[in-house]
């Protein structure tokens, strides 16, 4: 990994992970202790959050498409090793918040995947990302 090409996102736009019947498998032990890894990372680096939620979906049963994708985050992460949160003193303390879901993105439950992130004063202070627990019958209903 030391020479591997950076690159711009942490996930192909429009993925297609999925469980496969009769596909190959991973190592399981190394993809979990890797899948691992990047969830801890994710709780300073918020921009993989989505990306490691869906690579996490697959700890039991892991197949060469999904460590791919794993291993795309940790070549996004090299592309700047340094980022992370960092709080910037400004003159206000506007409070803001935003949210999107995708709709039925999961191809094996078909479920949606929900998101938020505030910021105050410009800063980041509280994201998250999840699987919603029902399978939602219009992008408007994922929504909410």
């Amino acid at each position: 990994m030391v020479d591997c090409k950076p690159i711009d996102t942490p996930m192909q736009v429009n993925h297609k992970l999925k469980i496969v019947e009769g596909a190959t498998l991973a190592d399981k032990e190394r993809y979990q202790r890797l899948v691992g890894k990047l969830i801890y990372l994710s709780h300073t680096r918020p921009d993989i959050a989505y990306a490691v939620g869906i690579v996490s979906q697959f700890m039991h049963k892991p197949q060469e498409d999904h460590i791919e994708a794993a291993m795309r985050i940790v070549r996004y992460l090299k592309r700047a090793p340094g980022s992370g949160i960092i709080f910037k003193r400004n003159g206000h303390l506007k409070v803001e918040a935003y949210t999107d879901a995708d709709w039925t993105s999961n191809l094996n439950d078909r479920r949606s995947t929900a998101g938020y992130f505030t910021l105050i004063g410009g800063n980041l202070v509280t994201w998250k990302s999840k699987k919603q627990k029902i399978v939602a019958l219009s992008s408007a209903e994922a929504k909410f």
